[in-house]
């Protein structure tokens, strides 16, 4: 049975575009999106459009780590983050407004903007299939994408209010082009502190590289000057389930095991969250 076109994707079709002519509007059609061409694109049961062109490995996170992401952000932990982002998303976008969130995994953090804006609309891009079957129902107005951040976005120009980025690959060119003069791109990344007591113990664990904020400002400076930052530290208590969590969540997975964590012996029993939030302009 074709899947049925949720709500929130239906709310969202002026945004999208035909990701192979460039330029034409998607439209529904019997479980599918179709421009006026004809090219095709599935609707999965789960909720979110297939968007992905072309044989490109843009597999995204696995079924494991998504698992570990809803577990770990289920606690609350990073919920100051999340705070911090929609109070900058909301001090930019009018009352109905559109989102952007590129690189949404589980829709964590565009379902905590679409709650502070009643009225607004949101959709989630990413790669991960299993992570889109998170962000397809994480907000009743918020729908979600399969599309390749590095890409061109399959959106027309100047059609978000806001684009979020956190902890999520950039494409300043492309944010550019998608907001509106007056919107806003808010960018959150981790700062050298950032889970730093549990890096120490596990070299496998993803390092944060210390001239991260300047090539992050040098690839922003041709499009984008920032307007507010925030930076965000506090404690977070930390158990071995939330631990191996943290590290099967990320990157890491791919490089640390249970193993190494069972050998690290005596883990810290709380850990450090330290990001950065900015907002910047187009300019």
């Amino acid at each position: 049975m074709p899947a049925l076109l949720p709500p929130a994707l239906e709310r969202s079709l002026d945004l999208l575009c035909c990701p192979t002519c460039h330029g034409r509007q998607l439209h529904p059609g019997r479980g599918a999106l179709r421009c006026p061409v004809g090219h095709t694109f599935d609707i999965a049961r789960h909720g979110y459009a297939g968007l992905l062109t072309g044989t490109r490995d843009t597999s995204g996170d696995d079924a494991a780590m998504v698992q570990a992401r809803n577990r770990f952000l289920a606690t609350g932990a990073y919920a100051p983050i999340r705070q911090v982002v929609a109070r900058l998303a909301a001090d930019a976008a009018p009352e109905r407004g559109t989102v952007l969130d590129v690189g949404c995994g589980t829709g964590y953090y565009l379902a905590g903007v679409l709650d502070h804006l009643p009225i607004a609309r949101g959709l989630g891009l990413d790669t991960s299939v299993r992570a889109l079957r998170s962000a397809a129902r994480a907000h009743d107005r918020a729908a979600a994408a399969a599309w390749d951040a590095f890409r061109p976005f399959p959106l027309a120009d100047g059609v978000a209010d806001v684009v979020l980025n956190v902890f999520a690959p950039r494409n300043p060119a492309e944010f550019h082009r998608v907001l509106r003069p007056t919107g806003r791109l808010v960018v959150v990344r981790p700062t050298g502190h950032h889970l730093a007591e549990l890096r120490r113990r596990l070299p496998g664990m993803v390092t944060i590289d210390r001239s991260k904020e300047q090539r992050l400002h040098r690839a922003l400076a041709p499009c984008f000057e920032p307007v507010d930052t925030e930076r965000v530290d506090y404690p977070i208590p930390l158990t071995r389930t939330a631990a191996r969590d943290l590290v099967a969540m990320a990157p890491s997975a791919r490089h640390v095991s249970d193993a190494d964590l069972d050998d690290v012996g005596l883990l810290p029993d709380r850990l450090t969250v330290s990001v950065l939030a900015t907002a910047y302009q187009p300019q």
